[in-house]
């Protein structure tokens, strides 16, 4: 079991890509600028950041072999909408 470089570059670039701006960036930014201690923050928002990813790669390895590519295809479509419309929903309340 080696490491596949391709599939570690793509991961890499589409969590890069995926976490630029969004609200745990900004809280992190937000909790740097009041802490006054940078490096505790990188060290803490990086170990959540790792915890959270073994917890998805697990949960998806065993996901992955029970349900089908083509359900969870469906079913984070339907959960990334589900996401979209609450947002908008509590942007328009707000």
């Amino acid at each position: 079991m080696g490491i596949n470089w391709q599939v570690l570059g793509s991961a890499f670039l589409m969590i890069f890509l995926a976490e630029l701006g969004d609200k745990t960036q900004l809280s992190t930014f937000a909790f740097a600028s009041q802490s006054k201690a940078p490096l505790s923050v990188f060290l803490g928002a990086s170990l959540a950041l790792v915890l959270s990813s073994l917890i998805g790669v697990a949960l998806g390895g065993v996901i992955g072999r029970l349900v089908p590519e083509r359900i969870m295809k469906v079913l984070a479509a339907v959960v990334f909408l589900g996401f979209g419309v609450w947002t908008l929903v509590e942007a328009i309340k707000g």
